[in-house]
């Protein structure tokens, strides 16, 4: 089976306007889609929030470990990505490719199943400030259920090769790169070695990476926390983001241009290949 191929056929589905209210009909057909993909693998449980009188889902699938593995009772990686756009924007950086990951990493674990026990959740209203992370995140909290690791795969698509293309927030544009190729994964303090294990297994697959830990839950660099690994982090989780960047990088960040075309599919499949290469390393 064609990872790549595989990318796109998930991406032709998913890039649409799907705003939760302005394009109702759009998010309800990629929310089905989501769950009818993970049903493929398992049973699918739906995390229901409210916003205001809005009933929200984020859609949930768990995968066992290796049968034969002693981290079996372990707490489970939980990998995350957000399925509804901004208004007026097919989203195909943001977030249909964090999505398309998630749903082939979904095929990958269950053929063959990693060291930990894996938790895939996709979720909802990440546009209109984090909420389906900030009430998942809120629940595991609240019940004491522990994490080894959350992971946001936020916007990973979108590839410049030349030089000056990519910004930063000061002073980070002392250290990183000027160009726009690479994946980047951005940690709190705690997963300092998850962040480094990760990003290697990233670069062996040919894609270029780099890694940030950032202290005090990303507050002193406000860009760090723009995604759904951010509440995971207020709640004292091990978390990353796996992010092209977004609006540092991509010119079509909550455009109407945001298109499938707009996308590096190779970069796509590499950092997809890279992710769970790491994941299965950690």
């Amino acid at each position: 089976m064609n990872l790549k191929t595989q990318l796109i056929t998930h991406l032709n589905q998913i890039v649409r306007d799907r705003d939760p209210y302005i394009a109702s009909g759009g998010h309800f057909f990629v929310q089905q889609y989501i769950q009818t993909s993970f049903a493929q693998w398992g049973s699918v449980e739906i995390h229901t929030f409210k916003v205001g009188a809005k009933n929200c889902s984020n859609l949930i699938l768990n995968l066992p470990c290796q049968a034969e593995s002693e981290k079996a009772s372990l707490p489970p990686i939980l990998i995350g990505a957000h399925y509804d756009a901004v208004p007026g924007s097919p989203g195909a950086d943001d977030n249909a490719t964090g999505v398309a990951v998630l749903l082939e990493l979904a095929r990958m674990f269950a053929t063959e199943p990693a060291k930990y026990p894996l938790r895939l959740v996709a979720f909802d209203m990440e546009e209109y400030g984090l909420l389906g992370s900030a009430d998942y995140a809120a629940k595991l909290k609240e019940e004491q259920q522990p994490l080894r690791l959350m992971i946001s795969l936020e916007m990973l698509g979108y590839c410049v090769k030349t030089s000056n293309s990519q910004v930063y927030p000061a002073p980070l544009d002392k250290i990183y790169p000027n160009k726009g190729d690479f994946i980047a994964l951005i940690g709190n303090w705690r997963t300092l070695r998850d962040l480094i294990c990760i990003s290697r297994c990233i670069r062996k697959v040919g894609v270029s990476s780099q890694w940030l830990p950032v202290p005090n839950r990303g507050l002193i660099v406000r860009e760090t926390r723009r995604s759904d690994h951010a509440p995971f982090w207020d709640a004292g989780y091990p978390a990353i983001m796996i992010t092209d960047t977004a609006n540092m990088r991509n010119p079509h960040y909550h455009k109407a241009s945001d298109t499938i075309d707009t996308l590096d599919l190779d970069f796509l499949t590499g950092v997809c290949e890279g992710i769970e290469k790491g994941i299965r390393k950690l």
